[in-house]
């Protein structure tokens, strides 16, 4: 019998987005073939993406912190799934995501691990953007995109580390030093990958993430050394408040 599935979905006003990433799901989900249940977790939602989520047949948890982590952990705590995947709202995955990533668990190698992302349409500079996620996803090995673990594993180590910024790398760091122990690896899936959205990008410019590293620089330096508050209020700019501006909902 194949094991359970749990998918998690952060979502702060997503009402254009939800039903797509929940269609990506349920096809990922009828080629795995098994249970798998979705969970939607509307974090301070003023728009319909309760509504759109619970009609596409979702399961909806509502949260009301600033911290993508907490919502990631509060719709890992609410799923019933022996296997958790998270994805965000805005993006989509591959048919064979699910399937693979149980696949790869079943085989008992590995802990748990990330996926690759690839952006849902390509332009100079986000190539140079794409190419920097590879070099940097290859040389720590911390890769994020769509987590995917046991959900006791996600127990095992406290679930997502609830930092504002940089929580996805810190938290595969976890997973990866915890399966360290059991003689298991962190890794990525090959035959699948994200659909990055690249929103930002259409509202903002393909330049955008390469011109706040460097008008940012000051702040990541900072970060480094343990003073956050600007890092924090870039990624309060970036995600947290996003989808509260009129360029977010267009």
């Amino acid at each position: 019998m194949l094991p359970s599935v749990s998918v998690v979905i952060p979502a702060h006003n997503e009402e254009k987005y939800v039903e797509r990433c929940i269609a990506s799901v349920k096809e990922a989900a009828r080629v795995y073939g098994g249970d798998v249940e979705i969970t939607v977790v509307c974090n301070r939602c003023t728009d319909r993406t309760a509504f759109l989520a619970e009609k596409n047949g979702s399961k909806v948890v509502f949260n009301e912190d600033r911290c993508i982590a907490k919502v990631r952990n509060d719709g890992i705590k609410a799923s019933a799934g022996d296997i958790i995947l998270t994805i965000d709202c805005d993006n989509r995955m591959t048919p064979g995501t699910i399937k693979e990533a149980v696949s790869l668990l079943e085989s008992g190698r590995y802990i748990g691990g990330g996926a690759p992302i690839r952006f849902e349409r390509y332009s100079f500079p986000l190539w140079c953007n794409d190419i920097m996620c590879r070099v940097s996803f290859g040389l720590t090995g911390l890769y994020c995109g769509i987590f995917w673990a046991e959900k006791k594993t996600f127990e095992a180590v406290g679930g997502f580390t609830e930092l504002k910024a940089f929580e996805d790398a810190d938290t595969a760091k976890k997973i990866k030093k915890y399966g360290k122990k059991l003689g298991k690896k962190y890794t990525v899936l090959k035959e699948n990958h994200l659909i990055n959205s690249t929103r930002k990008y259409d509202d903002l410019g393909d330049w955008l993430y390469l011109k706040l590293m460097f008008k940012n620089a000051g702040a990541f330096v900072k970060a480094a050394f343990g003073n956050k508050e600007g890092l924090d209020s870039l990624f309060d700019e970036l995600f947290y408040d996003y989808n509260d501006t009129p360029h977010g909902k267009t």
